[in-house]
């Protein structure tokens, strides 16, 4: 079974894609439509203080009021975050998704931020795994 980290290179990014906590959360909203994603991390520098999800916005900015112009990222961030170290497999990494409701997870090796894994790319790698193992069923059973 696969690593955080195995399937963090697999999705071959260059860079971690984040924002500010200055930043408004228009400017958030557009790096996600823009980047087709649904979470962002937000770093001060090289350290992770939260992160901002489209959920983020449904819940704190729209049925609160609020605007999207007027308000920092790190006024509605979410900043009790849940993280794994590159070691967790990755069912470890869904039953923390399930069980807390998340669909992001941010996988961090002390302080350094390596990248985030999404609920789709646990799934698609669980169907990949299943996939092989019913080729080789199959393979064993027509030799």
């Amino acid at each position: 079974m696969k690593t955080a980290q195995q399937l963090l290179a697999e999705k071959a990014i260059d860079s971690i894609l984040s924002v500010s906590p200055q930043a408004s959360v228009y400017q958030a909203l557009q790096v996600l439509a823009e980047k087709n994603i649904g979470a962002l991390l937000v770093m001060e520098e090289e350290r992770l203080v939260g992160i901002f999800s489209e959920r983020d916005y449904a819940r704190k900015v729209i049925l609160l009021g609020k605007t999207s112009a007027g308000t920092p990222v790190s006024e509605i961030m979410t900043r009790k975050l849940l993280c794994v170290p590159p070691a967790a497999t990755i069912d470890e990494c869904m039953a923390i998704m399930s069980e807390k409701r998340i669909r992001h997870l941010p996988v961090v090796d002390g302080e350094k931020v390596l990248g985030v894994l999404s609920i789709g790319d646990l799934v698609r790698e669980k169907i990949d795994e299943q996939k092989f193992t019913i080729a080789q069923l199959e393979h064993y059973i027509h030799s």
